[in-house]
């Protein structure tokens, strides 16, 4: 009986932070003929040697590329090497880091909070996370002692503003600004990753107190604000972001192998991050991070930005939570009115992305008419992102369909296998 009694609590709690029964049911993505969803299969043939080759040819170690139309998997395989020095061949339900594909997620998650009427979107910060009150920017810079001087901010730091990047704020060890990883190094912020036993509201709130690379609103800077925004979630929700992402999304989805540190029983499962020796491929050393980041160390930092691992079809199935209108499974995410609002361009002409041919919405980068004129990239409306460590995914709403391609490599510019497989997706549309 207390049992019973307990079930309403139970789901009383899951359905409060966001998810909720939808009057709508899609299925979950499942394996289809190609043709049952207007794709071409001697068209996706092109994929598979153009995917077959790059490996044959040293151009990636391992490719898992996945493909679905219409809610049907239409093409999902795995070519190469997940660890080449141990001869470990890849396969489909491997697991990838897939870093700055994390701010999709992240954004998700804000998003499922603000239809609560939690918070606007452009409510300051500093209203939630205070370290953020009165921020400065960059005015000079002495190399010779990283000192430097700033000046008050023309305004507040808003939520829109770090799901733009348009806060100001920088991204450390790959900004863009060399004074900037100087200062961020000096302050001790925590990166992308880590192993060791650092939160993310320590580096949150270290990130605080320095200087802006501008005024918030100004321009487009890729930067660490998903990783505030990660904090940001937990303080509104009360729950550390990783478990908020499990219970909330996960979960409900049926993304069960997303995590941002992998249980000890899918360890194995984690493809390694490889770089070119030669003309073999061999383990990616520790730099500024391990790369077993996600098996080992503190497992404490849930990066917004960057620290999820994932699988293809995981990923895909998110992706396609969003084709439906924010809807899987029978459950709702998102409305769908939210998710037009998310993949509406929110910054203008402050982002030259790919030479014009993109948007930024909350997130996410949006294909406009010029980069829908110049082929390869899908329709307007596209939305589209990669990560650190070499994956991409693109979801077309016009044309129903997802295409994701999953590697694992550092210091490498030889792969051509991006674009390539997203323009072949493209020209294998037969409807």
């Amino acid at each position: 009986m207390k049992i019973l009694l307990l079930i309403p609590t139970l789901l009383a709690c899951i359905f409060c932070f966001g998810q909720t029964p939808s009057s709508q049911n899609s299925p979950p993505l499942m394996a289809a003929p190609p043709a049952s969803a207007g794709i071409s299969a001697e068209r996706l043939d092109r994929i598979d040697r153009m995917c077959e080759g790059a490996v044959e040819s040293g151009e990636v170690p391992g490719i898992v590329a996945l493909i679905a139309r219409h809610g049907k998997i239409v093409f999902h395989e795995a070519y190469g090497m997940s660890d080449n020095g141990a001869q470990r061949e890849l396969r489909k339900d491997d697991i990838f880091r897939i870093a700055s594909q994390t701010k999709a997620i992240t954004a998700t998650a804000v998003m499922m909070l603000w239809e609560q009427g939690k918070f606007q979107l452009d409510d300051p910060i500093s209203k939630f996370i205070p370290e953020f009150k009165d921020p400065t920017v960059l005015n000079s810079f002495r190399y010779s002692d990283t000192s430097f001087t700033s000046i008050p901010a023309e305004r507040e730091i808003t939520i829109r503003h770090l799901l733009t990047h348009t806060s100001g704020i920088g991204y450390g060890v790959i900004d863009g600004d060399e004074r900037m990883k100087m200062i961020y190094a000096k302050a001790g912020i925590t990166d992308l990753f880590t192993t060791d036993p650092i939160t993310i509201e320590e580096s949150v709130k270290k990130l605080a107190g320095l200087p802006l690379h501008h005024h918030p609103g100004e321009k487009w800077t890729y930067s660490e604000g998903l990783d505030v925004l990660g904090y940001f979630i937990e303080i509104i929700s009360g729950m550390t972001f990783a478990d908020f992402l499990e219970t909330h999304l996960f979960q409900p989805l049926g993304m069960n192998d997303t995590y941002f540190y992998l249980p000890e029983t899918k360890a194995a499962r984690l493809v390694a991050v490889q770089k070119p020796d030669g003309d073999k491929w061999v383990r990616y050393p520790a730099t500024f991070y391990d790369p077993d980041y996600p098996v080992k160390g503190a497992k404490k930092f849930y990066s917004g930005g960057a620290g999820l691992c994932s699988t293809a079809k995981d990923y895909a199935t998110f992706l396609q939570m969003y084709l439906n209108g924010g809807e899987l499974n029978g459950i709702r995410i998102l409305s769908r009115t939210t998710i037009q609002s998310m993949m509406a361009n929110q910054i203008g002409d402050l982002w030259d992305g790919w030479s014009g041919g993109s948007d930024y919405g909350l997130a996410f980068g949006l294909v406009n008419k010029k980069g829908e004129a110049l082929g390869g990239r899908g329709s307007k409306g596209t939305f589209d992102w990669g990560g650190y460590f070499n994956t991409q995914y693109f979801a077309d709403p016009q044309e129903k369909i997802i295409g994701i391609i999953m590697k694992q490599t550092q210091n490498y510019t030889r792969d051509q296998t991006g674009w390539k497989f997203r323009l072949l997706v493209g020209q294998s549309i037969d409807d």
